[in-house]
Order: C-alpha cells, then structure tokens, then sequence
C-alpha cells in the first residue's frame, strides 16, 4: 500500500513538473522558418515556415503570441503560440532585425537598420506612432523596467540613445565603443549593460547619471582577440550573474554582476549569436548560428548539457513557460 502511494504520488509530481516545462522558440535565418523545441527533454516538436530572415522574437505578456521581426519581408509577424501560425501583421518600415515590448505590453520599439530609425508601434492599433531618427544602423533596443527609458544603439555611429517614452524624442547621446550591438537594463533599472562587438567588451552604465561605471574585457586562452564578438546579453533578476554571448569565440562569458569580473566562459556550439533564460532562471539557452543548434546550460550546476540541433542559422530565442 505505501509503495503504492508512492508511485502515485511520483507519478503526480512527474506530471506537475512536466506541465511547467518550457517551450523555446527559435529564428532560422536561413531556413525562413521557426523552431520549437520542448525544453525540458530538449526535444525538436515542430519547425515551421515563417516570413524571409527572420531573426528578432518577443514573446507577448499574456504569452498567447509571438513577434517575429521577418527581416526581408520588411514587417513583423504575430505568431499564434497555440496554432503556430501568423494572425496579423505589424508595420515596421525596412530591415527589421531586433526590438523591444514596452512593460506594459502595448508597444513595440523596433530598430530599422536600412532607415536608421527606431519605429514605435502601437501592437492593439497595429499601427505606427512614429519614427524617431537615430544613429546610422540602429541595432540593439531596450525598454528600462519603469518605462522612462527606450535606448537604441547605432553600430555605424556608435552611440547610445537616450529616448524619452513619454515623449518619444532622444533626450541624450553617449559614445560607446566601436560596433554597440546589445543593450539589456538591469531588472532594478539602475544599469544598462551595452555590448561592443568590434571591441570585444561590454560598457555598464549608471542609468541614474548616464555616467560609465566600467568596461568589461574579455581573454580566452587559444582564442584570438579578434574572434571575441559579444553580442547578446543577459542579467539574471537578482543582478548576480549576467552572461554574454561573444560570437565565434563560440564561448558564452560568466560576469559577477556585482563585481563587474569575468569568472568563467561557457564553451558552446559555433557563432553564438543571441542567450536567453529558462523561466525560472536555472537554464540559459544560446542560439548558435554556425553550428545550427541550441546549446543548453545548466546554471545550478555549471555546465553545458546538451546540443538540440534546430535548422539553419538560429538566431534568435523566446521562452514561454
């Protein structure tokens, strides 16, 4: 009788776990499609055939959709979760690649590379607001956690902008290294952590003051300085941890967030482009363009734990609960 019990009750624990399990969706650049992958047993459900190039994805606070920036239709994509097929299209001027959702779920800020500007979208209306002109190929984008600040990054200019949302207009530029890439606010909105790709650091900024608080280096051993590339970023909630995708070097970098040091790197599959969180934050998944799959990290125990190939150049993540 008590074996019995407890299998039931392993059986309902099995089944409580699995039902949190994540879903990742990932960009295939070149396949022209999107890749869901069961995060749990890291298992390929489904690849499906989306818009040309798609690459930015944000996944819609009541996660019922995805917004995927397909890049050479020149729109944006809404991907129903459940059906996994497009219900609407947002306008987004040339180019789309990356974008930010605004903290009340309402807005999208989209960076136009060819056009340099920075797009607001109203995602309800599905209609743009307006245009904001910025630095010449706007590439990274992101919302402050109180909603004061867009930031947009121009690779060609190399600067940070400033953007008021109330008001939708720049307030203030800083130059940052040559090539800025990604821009991630801490989740307490007291820094905003941006990525030089051709310098191979990373600038962390007092979001307070505008001021730079220091920049991040980086040295592999046996891997040239030339093939560091950081890219996509992420900082965990508690800003303990922050991890950087640094490109061919096909390492992900680990960084004390409160000591601003590199302690560790991750190696992963080739040309990791872009990271993302589990949703509890006890995994980090990278997106590796060269090597066609997804590398899996097991944060809690410090490791990588297995490769899922995907399809053809994955580039960007989202992960629904």
């Amino acid at each position: 009788m008590e074996n019995h019990l407890l299998l039931v009750l392993m059986a309902i624990l099995l089944t409580c776990s699995n039902s949190f399990a994540d879903t990742l969706y990932i960009t295939l650049e070149k396949d022209n499609a999107l890749a869901v992958v069961d995060g749990n047993t890291g298992k390929l459900i489904k690849t499906v055939k989306i818009g040309k190039r798609p690459r930015g994805i944000v996944l819609s606070k009541d996660q019922k959709q995805l917004y995927i920036a397909a890049s050479d239709d020149n729109t944006i994509l809404i991907i129903d979760t459940a059906s996994l097929k497009p219900v609407a299209k947002l306008p987004s001027d040339k180019d789309p690649e990356t974008f930010a959702i605004d903290p009340s779920g309402e807005f999208l800020y989209v960076s136009n590379e060819d056009d340099n500007l920075v797009t607001v979208i109203d995602i309800a209306k599905r209609k743009a607001l307006k245009q904001i002109p910025v630095g010449v190929e706007p590439e990274g984008i992101a919302v402050s956690p109180d909603g004061q600040w867009v930031v947009s990054t121009s690779e060609t200019t190399n600067m940070v902008h400033w953007i008021d949302r109330a008001k939708l207009e720049i307030v203030d530029n800083t130059l940052v290294d040559p090539r800025p890439r990604s821009a991630v606010f801490t989740a307490d909105g007291k820094q905003l952590w941006v990525s030089s790709e051709i310098a191979g650091n990373v600038s962390v900024f007092d979001v307070a003051s505008k001021q730079l608080i220091k920049k991040i280096s980086f040295k592999i051993p046996a891997v040239t300085q030339e093939k560091i590339q950081p890219v996509g970023m992420r900082i965990d909630k508690t800003r303990r941890y922050a991890y950087v995708a640094l490109g061919p070097a096909n390492r992900v970098a680990v960084i004390d967030a409160e000591k601003l040091e590199v302690i560790d790197y991750f190696l992963v599959g080739q040309r990791v482009w872009n990271i993302e969180f589990s949703s509890d934050e006890k995994r980090l998944y990278t997106a590796n363009g060269v090597s066609n799959d997804v590398s899996f990290i097991d944060l809690e125990n410090h490791k990588v734990v297995k490769s899922v190939p995907v399809g053809q150049y994955p580039w960007g993540l989202a992960v629904k609960p």
